[in-house]
C-alpha cells in the first residue's frame, strides 16, 4: 500500500492542533509535525473546560497552527493527499471550527476530506506509533468515555464494556475537584496519590466480579465525597486509595473482555492488549495493566503519553487509514456531539453491531451515527 501524506486538525475540546503525518498502515507512520494549543490557562479559572471559551480559542488558534504544522512538516497544502479533522464526539462548537476549517481547506485545495471520529482516533493510535496489527484487544479510558473493545479493523470494532455511568477520567477530574485540587485534575491526583497510603479509607470497587465488562465509577464518585465531607481527610491518602480503587476496577474488567476476546479470536498472532485515551497517561494505571497482560499472556501497548491525550497527529493517522482504503467524506459530512463507534440497539456486550461508512464513496466498514455509548 503506498503512504499518504495527511494534514490532521483536532478540535473536539480544550486543546487546538493540527499535524501532518506521513504513512500506510498498519504502520508505524512518520510525524513530519504536530502542534498543539492548551487551553488550560483559559479554563483553569472555572475547574473544567467551558464550550464557549473552547470554542472561541479554536477559531482565535486553528488558522496558524495549520500554517505552522505545515510549514515544519516542510509541505504545502497542495502537496497532502488529504485533510483529516475530528467530526465527533466532542463540544460541538469547537468540533464544528476545526470540520469547517478542514473542509475549507479541502475545498481550496481540491484535496479529499476525511471525517474522523475522536475515538476511533485514540483506538488507531497504537498503529501510527507502533504498527499494532488488527486484531486487537483495547482500553478506550479517558474523561468522556471508558471502553472495551475488539479492534478488528478500520471501522470495524466489537463492543465487550462501556461505562453505565461516569468515565474513569471523569471521575479522576471530579474527585480532584472534591479535594480542592487545581484543573487538569488527573495528573495531580496521580502526583499526590505517590506519597498517599492506598489502603488508608476503604472505597468501593463497583462492578467488580459481574459478569461482562461493563464500567461504573458514578459510585466511586459519591464515595469520596461522602468521605470528605464526613470530616477532615489526609489528602494524599484519599488520592491514593481512589487511584488504587480504579486500577482494581480496570484490571478486573479487563481480565473479563481478555476471556471473551480469547473466545472470539482463538487463533493467529500472539495477543495484543492496547490501552489508549487520556487515562493512559497515568502512570500507575500503566504499569498495573502492563501487568495483568503480562499475566495473560499478552503484549502490551500503549502509545506514547504525547499520543494519549488529544492531538491532531492520531486524526492524521485515522485519516492515513481511510484513505489508504478508499474511504472519504463529503463536504456536507456533520458534525456531531455524539458518535458511537458501536452502534447497540438492542444488542448484547460482544456481538458485532452494524456499521455503515458515512463516505462519498469507499469500501463499507465506515463508522456510524447515532447516540454515543
Amino acid at each position: 500500500m503506498r503512504a499518504f501524506t495527511v494534514l490532521g486538525i483536532e478540535t473536539s475540546c480544550d486543546e487546538t492542533a493540527a499535524a501532518v503525518v506521513r504513512g500506510s498502515a498498519p504502520g508505524p507512520g512518520d510525524i513530519l509535525s504536530d502542534k498543539i494549543f492548551s487551553q488550560l490557562e483559559e479554563h483553569r479559572p472555572y475547574g473544567g473546560v467551558v464550550p464557549e471559551i473552547a470554542a472561541r480559542a479554536h477559531v482565535e488558534m486553528i488558522d496558524s497552527l495549520v500554517e505552522a504544522a505545515l510549514a515544519e512538516a516542510g509541505v504545502t497544502l497542495a502537496a497532502i493527499d488529504a485533510v483529516a479533522a475530528t467530526a465527533g464526539p466532542g463540544l460541538i462548537g469547537g468540533v464544528m471550527v476545526g470540520l469547517t476549517t478542514a473542509k475549507a481547506l479541502a475545498l481550496a485545495a481540491g484535496k479529499p476530506l476525511v471525517a474522523v471520529n475522536h475515538l476511533e482516533a485514540h483506538g488507531l493510535s497504537p498503529r501510527l506509533s507502533a504498527g499494532v496489527r488488527f486484531p486487537y484487544l483495547l482500553l478506550l479510558a479517558s474523561g468522556g468515555h471508558c471502553q472495551l473493545l475488539a479492534a478488528e479493523g478500520v471501522g470495524r470494532f466489537r463492543l465487550y464494556g462501556t461505562t453505565i455511568d461516569d468515565a474513569a477520567g471523569e471521575a479522576f477530574d471530579k474527585t480532584a475537584k472534591l479535594l480542592g485540587l487545581a484543573y487538569p485534575g488527573g495528573p495531580r491526583i496521580e502526583a499526590l496519590a505517590r506519597n498517599g497510603n492506598p489502603d488508608r479509607y476503604a472505597l468501593p470497587r463497583p462492578m467488580l466480579g459481574r459478569e461482562g465488562a461493563d464500567f461504573s465509577f458514578s459510585g466511586l464518585k459519591t464515595a469520596v465525597r461522602h468521605l470528605i465531607a464526613a470530616g477532615t481527610v489526609a489528602a494524599a491518602d484519599v488520592a491514593a486509595s481512589f487511584q488504587a480503587a480504579v486500577i482494581d476496577i480496570l484490571i478486573d474488567r479487563t481480565r473479563s473482555a481478555i476471556a471473551m476476546f480469547r473466545r472470539d479470536f482463538p487463533a493467529g498472532a500472539a495477543p495484543v492488549f492496547v490501552l489508549a485515551g487520556g487515562v493512559a497517561a497515568n502512570g500507575a494505571v500503566r504499569d498495573a495493566l502492563a501487568d495483568l497482560a503480562a499475566q495473560e499472556g499478552f503484549g502490551f501497548g500503549v502509545p506514547p503519553v504525547c499520543l494519549c491525550t488529544d492531538n491532531a497527529a492520531m486524526v492524521a493517522w485515522a485519516g492515513v487509514e481511510r484513505a489508504g482504503l478508499g474511504i472519504f467524506d463529503s463536504l456536507d459530512a456533520p458534525a456531531r456531539a455524539r458518535w458511537p463507534l458501536v452502534v447497540q440497539p438492542g444488542t448484547v456486550p460482544g456481538r458485532v453491531a452494524p456499521v455503515q461508512s458515512s463516505g462519498a464513496q469507499g469500501a463499507p466498514g465506515g463508522l456510524p451515527s447515532g447516540r454515543a455509548t
